[in-house]
């Protein structure tokens, strides 16, 4: 029997699967495994690169198939205008895309003690549910649920009869609903709006506080594909801050001291409101007490506007890392740090963080897209 494996689809679900591990006694060091899945993320070299640290035991490939992908499913999607006929219906989709998915699982699950998986909403959930396999299920981002609490939104009407037949394995909800999920990794119960009986308050924080030099060099290598790359980039910015001029001497010396600012990117909209999104941000939060900000730019991992292209007079790091990463880079700080929904609790590399949230976003689409809770 193999101890346990992470079932991840973003770099921030590995990056949490990777501090649960260091937080472990070095001697579990190498005992769990990591699967990718590949269905919505481009890992890159991330795969080499968590083997070669040796904290997993092997760092395995997950082909994870949408429902798109199985027209046969296409039919029990259908709205018939009747809520038994439709119940019937999802519980037919439910069982059916459990058993479609099977051939493309690439481990018996059967054989970990303990299973966790991110965002059990995606097909692995639904195989988990259908083949009968108990999971530890771990909110997708931090406190996301918060403030989109998905597994009531996508059941939204009749949510306490879903509820139930989750429950006993008729159809199958993520977030702690499902019969064979045994509990539900978050955050902040505190924050949650709607209780449910297998949350676990599990604060992030601690998986932060007592991270050992080995232990942050590790995440560092194996999230940043070249460290030097990023370590020159911020050395040019520090030079760019500072303008010389000669003095009455002919030495030279420092005139400017310039605020850094950083804007997280998120796959927002469409392409084109994306990017008068993120130009609104820089016009308005570019400049700190009168004088232009020196900025960066932290595209999201699953963000694909070309910023680099887009916005060349200003620093572009990789997107391929999670943020939360700069947070073991040595002496980096930033004056401000920018986000609209990413949470920036977890950020500790900023003097001032500002979340922008629904009311900023209300300039840019209908307003009700983003506020789903207050539909549930």
């Amino acid at each position: 029997m193999k101890e346990r494996i992470y079932i991840c689809h973003t770099f921030y679900h590995v990056y949490i699967a990777c501090l649960k591990e260091l937080n472990k006694d070095k001697m579990q060091w190498g005992q769990a495994s990591l699967m990718l899945s590949k269905m919505s993320n481009d890992f890159g070299n991330l795969k080499s690169r968590a083997e070669e640290t040796g904290l997993f035991a092997e760092v395995i490939e997950f082909d994870e198939k949408e429902e798109s992908f199985f027209p046969e499913l296409a039919p029990l999607k259908k709205d018939t205008g009747n809520l038994v006929k439709n119940m019937i219906q999802r519980i037919r989709f439910t069982k059916k895309f459990g058993k479609l998915l099977a051939p493309f699982v690439p481990v018996n699950l059967r054989e970990y003690k303990d299973i966790y998986v991110f965002c059990d909403s995606d097909p692995i959930g639904y195989y988990l549910s259908t083949h009968r396999i108990y999971y530890h299920a771990l909110e997708d981002g931090l406190d996301c649920i918060r403030y989109y609490d998905t597994a009531r939104y996508d059941n939204r009407g009749h949510f306490g009869l879903k509820a139930w037949m989750a429950a006993h394995n008729l159809i199958f909800i993520q977030n702690g609903y499902s019969k064979y999920c045994l509990d539900m990794e978050v955050n902040d119960i505190s924050v949650l709006q709607y209780p449910c009986p297998k949350y676990v308050e599990k604060p992030r924080k601690e998986l932060t506080e007592n991270l050992s030099a080995q232990a942050k060099d590790i995440l560092v290598s194996i999230f940043i594909e070249n460290k030097e790359e990023l370590t020159a980039v911020l050395q040019k910015d520090s030079i760019s801050e500072h303008a010389n001029s000669a003095d009455s001497d002919g030495d030279t010396k420092t005139v400017g001291n310039f605020a850094r600012i950083l804007i997280l990117t998120e796959p927002l909209c469409d392409l084109e409101t994306r990017e008068r999104i993120f130009r609104d941000i820089i016009e308005e939060y570019g400049t700190v007490d009168g004088k232009q900000a020196s900025i960066m730019l932290k595209p999201h991992p699953r963000d694909v506007l070309d910023y680099d292209k887009l916005f060349p007079e200003y620093i572009v790091l990789d997107g391929k890392f999670p943020m939360e990463i700069l947070n073991y880079v040595d002496g980096l700080v930033f004056d401000k740090v920018i986000s609209v929904f990413t949470v920036p609790h977890a950020i500790l590399f900023a003097k001032e963080k500002v979340f922008l949230g629904e009311d900023f976003m209300d300039k840019y689409e209908a307003p009700e897209i983003h506020r789903q809770n207050e539909q549930i």
